[in-house]
């Protein structure tokens, strides 16, 4: 997730294998609009990264899959979209970003016992005492290696059976930490049945601070689940049961009610789903998945070229390429709302659209675009199309809702930003993904998309 929070083993044992070699996890996406303008909540993202990184490890995928509603945050006024996550036993359930710029798995909890209500309303939080299977790492287990701690040493001799703890630390100075723990998951997996998977690894965060995990673009949420490349990631864990790749469609947020769509974990092909259906089709366009050796987490993809309106730019190639030092490259990233582009990019294609954007431009300036036009009069206004040439020869080509939004009333905007030196990288928000079904296959190292499959509940 880049600039909402960006960024940010193993699942030791699973008993409940799955049944049919086409099982899988499907779980529903739910998308919060921000209200009472989208301009309010996506100014908050724009410039929030974090650079945790962590090392990646290649793991065995086995059969299987799970599907889950993906929803739009809308509603809770939130620019993310949601997965939810029945955690504990017995499961309490909990509403978590859904992030591929990120590897950890963190929940808000706490540790209160008996009758909680008055510490805290029903479901904001997991109840770690509730849960008779919850326990936290011990600092001096191989696990505890795997998140970032607050204290370098921290299974030193006066404290040698402590828990082990975590501290996640965002660039805007936004943190979570607590105790770095296993519990039990309950999940559906696509033919209805539920599945356990017992030590689930996760942050359980008792102290989460800033605005990218406690403000206005966190609204509704109690945690973020991380499905980046990293082995602590909701992906690597639960692929090695269920195929390890993942399938997302982020459905148009200005839809209501808001529409839900699926992740899917595993490969689901021939279930009749037309989500996970079209990815075994030839419907489905591919583009290689880079490595940056020093940025583990991230999916990278090649960008090769831009035309606006089937005119290619005069950009140079090496504006989009990832260095030696692991700078630079593009980024796919459901947790960001806004996309990031080279400024040198940008700024060609903003001159680009500028000259084929025949509107007026508002009476007032609209702090945080660089482009808005004013639309009254003109319904369905004529916007230019833009267009990505990607590695391997597939073209990327999202329709204009996805990066021209509604600011205000008859004030429309460019959701297109400019990529500082500090974030050092590209980012594909969610914005522009939407509409599109994505398939991540981290065995093949490709990222595929189609305009179909995004099938609505």
């Amino acid at each position: 997730m880049v600039p909402l929070f960006l960024f940010f083993l193993l699942l030791s044992t699973a008993q409940a294998a799955a049944t049919a070699a086409n099982e899988y996890l499907k779980l529903p996406l739910l998308h919060k609009t921000p209200r009472p303008s989208p301009t309010q909540t996506i100014l908050l993202d724009v410039y929030r990264l974090s650079h945790l990184r962590h090392r990646h490890h290649h793991h065995q995928s086995q059969k299987g899959i799970i599907k889950s509603p993906v929803v739009s945050g809308a509603p809770s006024g939130s620019g993310q979209y949601f997965v939810e996550l029945r955690l504990g036993s017995p499961p309490q359930t909990l509403l978590l970003v859904a992030d591929t710029g990120s590897d950890l798995l963190w929940v808000s909890c706490s540790a209160c016992r008996g009758n909680c209500s008055s510490f805290h309303a029903p479901g904001s939080t997991f109840l770690a005492r509730h849960s008779s299977s919850f326990a936290p790492y011990h600092c001096y287990d191989t696990m505890c290696s795997l998140v970032p701690q607050p204290d370098p040493n921290p299974c030193n001799r006066t404290r040698l059976h402590s828990p082990c703890r975590y501290q996640y630390l965002y660039s805007d100075g936004s943190a979570t930490s607590g105790f770095f723990s296993k519990d039990t998951t309950t999940l559906k997996t696509s033919s209805g049945k539920e599945a356990k998977v017992e030590k689930l690894s996760f942050g359980c965060g008792f102290r989460i601070t800033g605005p990218s995990v406690s403000g206005s673009s966190f609204n509704g949420a109690h945690g973020v689940m991380g499905l980046g490349r990293g082995p602590i990631s909701f992906a690597s864990q639960l692929g090695r049961r269920f195929g390890n790749k993942f399938s997302y469609c982020l459905m148009d947020y200005t839809l209501s009610p808001p529409p839900t769509s699926y992740l899917i974990i595993g490969d689901g092909g021939g279930d009749g789903d037309e989500q996970s259906a079209i990815s075994k089709s030839s419907k489905m366009s591919f583009t290689p998945l880079l490595a940056n050796p020093l940025s583990p987490t991230f999916y990278y993809i090649g960008i090769k070229s831009v035309k606006v309106n089937k005119a290619k730019l005069r950009i140079d190639p090496s504006v989009w390429s990832l260095d030696e030092l692991g700078n630079g490259g593009t980024v796919m990233d459901s947790g960001t709302t806004l996309t990031f582009l080279p400024e040198p990019a940008y700024v060609k294609i903003l001159t680009a659209i500028k000259r084929r954007v025949r509107l007026p431009s508002p009476a007032e300036s609209t702090p945080g675009f660089d482009f808005c036009f004013n639309v009254t009069g003109t319904p369905r206004p004529k916007l230019p199309r833009l267009s990505f040439e990607l590695g391997g020869g597939s073209v990327f080509e999202p329709p204009p809702r996805n990066y021209f939004i509604d600011t205000e009333e008859d004030i429309m905007c460019l959701a297109i930003q400019p990529a500082g030196r500090e974030m050092g990288f590209s980012v594909i928000g969610n914005l522009m993904q939407q509409g599109f079904l994505f398939e991540f296959d981290r065995d093949k190292s490709r990222l595929g998309f189609s305009r179909h499959g995004c099938a609505l509940s």
